[in-house]
């Protein structure tokens, strides 16, 4: 019996890759390590169907490394262990690590996480990741710290055309076919980047076609074959991206009836609702802020709510909280101080911290001036006393500006009457 076309069309070098140039193109930072014979672990990044597991491939044959997988669905910590365990038997003096590649790894448990810890901070291994769901948000800080993140792409409109193009030409039993391609719309779009669900449409017209016709590529033949909306949601592919960037335009806009139709969009795609969850905690913070700092308390809620009571019942929570943070006023003020803050450290690296601000723990930081003529607020009236917060280089820079609503105006007199003439705009 034949591998599955994705098998057989699984790349071994980098040059029949395709798709991800920003990362394995000329001089990109991936092709650089590999050509060097060395790699640090990373975590890649990205959508279904877009060439993690092949990326990982590719690099260990290049390498010439010890290849060892795990599944992050069927491994549990003994199973990571014992791959350790071989790893170590296979380290050779002056040649690359083996490199462990765990597909899905945001399914890892704590437990399995941290079980990677030592052998990929001594070298053991080299670790490469594969996610579709954000990093930061599935794998423990120790271990992101010790790898980089690269993100990759859904495969653009021109990498899909030379992946069917290759089959058609290469494949052992495709390229024994004549094809007669006479538009490529609804394949591409059923593909929704994924190069995967390409070869899978392509491996279904050739089966599904009389063995002495032509294989015939046209709108209305993949659509019938596939029996598809063809505007379904695709949660694994570009519309995911389209619908949520809309949903969450939609409460930036107030607009409370276009932000529960791509709600219900999602739900009835068959969304993650903690994606969606997440999506409204980060909207109540960027978007509405301090107008209404209670959008921040809900979302929170309604993300914990669905966590509780899980589907069909979870789509509730979730509206209420749409509907709130549509409805609220909006503010972004916070996510401006933070950037602007960040980009003045950044400019201007790392200043001191001013000697009263700093804590006193010994006699010899005492005698240094540590906390010395530091106020505490709590003995002045109003618990307020002025005195020098910023460091010295820094103290004119302002990085939150109130806007205007009535939430931050009520602020932004306050700070007015504590600092004066500073929080004049």
């Amino acid at each position: 019996m034949s591998a599955p076309l994705a098998e057989r069309m699984r790349p071994l070098n980098l040059d029949d890759y395709i798709g991800q140039q920003h990362l394995v193109g000329p001089d990109a930072v991936l092709r650089r390590m590999i050509e060097s014979g060395r790699i640090s672990s990373f975590i890649l990044w990205g959508p279904p169907g877009v060439g993690k597991t092949t990326l990982a491939t590719i690099i260990a044959h290049q390498l010439e490394a010890p290849f060892y997988t795990l599944s992050a669905v069927t491994s549990g910590v003994k199973d990571v262990r014992d791959v350790i365990d071989k790893a170590k038997g296979n380290r050779f003096f002056n040649s690359a690590s083996p490199i462990l590649f765990i597909d899905e790894i945001h399914r890892f448990s704590k437990s399995q996480q941290d079980s990677l810890l030592g052998a990929v901070e001594q070298g053991i291994v080299t670790l490469i990741g594969a996610t579709t769901e954000n990093p930061s948000f599935e794998v423990i800080r120790p271990l992101l710290s010790r790898c980089q993140v690269y993100v990759l792409k859904s495969l653009e409109k021109d990498d899909l055309l030379k992946l069917m193009q290759r089959v058609i030409e290469k494949d052992a039993l495709l390229s024994q076919r004549k094809w007669d391609v006479q538009e490529t719309s609804a394949l591409l779009r059923y593909s929704g980047g994924d190069a995967r669900k390409l070869l899978n449409i392509m491996e279904l017209l050739y089966e599904s076609a009389p063995s002495q016709d032509a294989v015939v590529v046209s709108d209305a033949i993949v659509s019938e074959r596939l029996q598809q909306n063809p505007l379904a949601y695709d949660k694994d592919g570009e519309m995911h991206y389209d619908i949520i960037s809309a949903f969450i335009k939609s409460i930036r806009g107030s607009d409370p009836d276009a932000a529960v139709y791509w709600l219900a969009r999602m739900i009835e795609g068959g969304e993650d609702p903690a994606f969606i969850a997440r999506r409204l905690v980060i909207s109540a913070s960027e978007d509405i802020g301090l107008a209404n700092p209670n959008a921040l308390l809900l979302a929170n809620a309604a993300f914990d709510a669905v966590m509780k009571i899980g589907w069909p019942e979870g789509r509730i929570p979730l509206a209420e909280a749409t509907v709130y943070l549509a409805t609220s006023p909006k503010s972004n003020s916070a996510y401006m101080a933070i950037g602007e803050a960040l980009r003045t450290v950044q400019e201007t690296g790392n200043q001191p911290v001013p000697l009263h601000l700093r804590n006193a723990p010994t006699k010899l930081m005492e005698q240094l001036g540590y906390a010395k003529d530091y106020k505490y607020a709590h003995d002045y009236a109003g618990h307020f006393v002025e005195q020098q917060f910023l460091p010295d280089g820094l103290t004119a820079r302002r990085f939150w500006h109130a806007q205007p609503n009535s939430q931050e105006e009520r602020l932004h007199e306050r700070m007015i009457q504590l600092w004066g003439d500073r929080f004049k705009d």
